[in-house]
């Protein structure tokens, strides 16, 4: 069983800035799962670029240590995976692609299922148990992007807000002994 020893989060601040939260680190016989959302992270402008049909993408950076004293800490996993999102105007639907579920691909016409669906990750497996020695301490790093969205030059005057709704999470730590 994995025992958290504390939560390292970012210091509050008055706009509401995209953020993690809701982080589990738990295990299953074999892997070393991971499971958190995003806050805040969809704006008017998000908004209103997906419900114009363009292809946005979230990118998830999870990076897990052994945490050792007198020399540097070990890497032992560096996992970046995307979640992607398209809305199909025609047939008013959110096609969503989720790796780390077994490159689930989800379909709904239910637009904050969609957002709910593209701001978590579920079970995702950081490592296998065996990389991990009882009795150690390991840090498990985590943070989320959105993916910067590159238009054809023409397309920049037309979608100019665009380049206001880049977001990156700071990161953040979870300390365990495993």
């Amino acid at each position: 069983m994995i025992f958290l020893l504390f939560c390292i989060s970012p210091k509050p601040s008055l706009a509401e800035e995209a953020r993690l939260s809701d982080i589990i680190v738990t295990n299953t016989r074999e892997h070393l799962l991971v499971y958190f959302n995003v806050k805040d992270c969809f704006t008017g402008e998000i908004n209103k670029a997906i419900l114009n049909g363009i292809s946005t993408k979230f990118t998830f950076i999870v990076k897990l240590y052994e945490v050792r004293n007198a020399w540097f800490d070990r890497e032992i996993a560096d996992i970046k995976l995307t979640h992607n999102i398209e809305y199909n105007t025609l047939k008013n639907e959110f096609n969503l692609f989720l790796p780390e579920q077994n490159n689930k691909k989800v379909r709904t016409k239910d637009f904050d299922e969609a957002k709910k669906l593209m701001a978590e990750v579920v079970a995702l497996k950081v490592a296998k148990l065996d990389k991990l020695k009882r009795g150690l301490h390991y840090q498990l790093r985590m943070k989320a992007e959105l993916d910067k969205i590159e238009l054809p030059f023409y397309l920049n005057y037309v979608f100019f807000f665009l380049f206001l709704w880049d977001f990156e999470t700071d990161w953040y730590s979870v300390i365990f002994r495993y």
